[in-house]
């Protein structure tokens, strides 16, 4: 806090900014660059006063880090200028690609919903008591209809340890998978997301038709727990850090999952596929 109070236009000692090394002169110089030279994180500050306001900002340390090396090797200050807008701290922060590079994603076995001969292929790493995931069902159900037999959506399991009943949930899931009931239970499970305790997904099985004696020996077995431990470490290659996770044709999606907002991102790559 006594920090940020500090005047940015006066201070001389910035926080994350080596002065070592400078002659009176040329710690005169930085400090003036400092001053005027605007931030690159979007903030509206300048340098100074960013590194005094927040000085876990990378941009305004690699900023001040650039034309700080500039000044000691006895450039001027336009040099230092210009060695600055040609360094990477100069863009500021961009965002994220639409998609990511493509990755291998193993999905033998795993549930799928669409045609085999799909010219694209979704797969999702989901938790089915993530509200967000109970979001994404009705977005994704809604691209397979929009694009009938062009998508095929093949799910993951990606039980997170925040939710204590994902992983029991994620281990009914496979089970109802062994009797080709996948997706019904899968509707189920997130029709229930809030409530997802043994009796009530045994519950969900009777009603969902599953040969009870069956289910809850798959239920219990190592063999669906080795499941769930395969789709997780497959989804930590592929880089899933949360749910709803959802891959193109191998390559992670970072938009929104709004039918309008994948539409153009779902046009270019049927175009190119075909």
């Amino acid at each position: 806090m006594l920090l940020a109070q500090q005047d940015w236009r006066t201070v001389v000692n910035l926080p994350g900014v080596d002065f070592s090394g400078m002659s009176p002169v040329k710690t005169r110089a930085l400090l003036r660059l400092l001053r005027n030279h605007d931030c690159a994180c979007g903030c509206g500050m300048k340098v100074a006063e960013c590194r005094i306001k927040d000085p876990n900002c990378a941009w305004s340390k690699g900023l001040a880090a650039t034309m700080g090396d500039a000044i000691r090797a006895g450039k001027d200050e336009n040099e230092a200028i210009e060695a600055a807008k040609v360094s990477k701290w100069a863009r500021g922060p961009q965002p994220p690609k639409l998609l990511d590079d493509p990755v291998t994603i193993p999905t033998a076995g795993s549930p799928v919903r669409g045609p085999e001969g799909a010219v694209l292929t979704l797969v999702e790493f989901s938790d089915f008591q993530c509200p967000y995931c109970w979001i994404a069902v009705a977005k994704l159900n809604a691209l397979l209809e929009a694009y009938p037999g062009a998508i095929k959506l093949i799910f993951k399991q990606f039980p997170l340890d925040m939710h204590s009943q994902a992983a029991l949930a994620a281990a009914a899931a496979i089970a109802a998978h062994q009797q080709g009931r996948f997706w019904p239970v899968h509707d189920a499970l997130f029709a229930h997301r809030r409530e997802l305790s043994r009796p009530v997904i045994l519950a969900l099985a009777r009603t969902a038709g599953l040969d009870m004696q069956r289910f809850e020996a798959d239920l219990d077995s190592a063999k669906t727990k080795a499941t769930i431990a395969r789709d997780m470490e497959d989804g930590d290659r592929a880089g899933v850090e949360g749910t709803p996770s959802v891959f193109l044709n191998g390559r992670k999606y970072n938009g929104a999952l709004d039918l309008p907002a994948m539409r153009k991102v779902i046009d270019e790559e049927l175009k190119k596929a075909r």
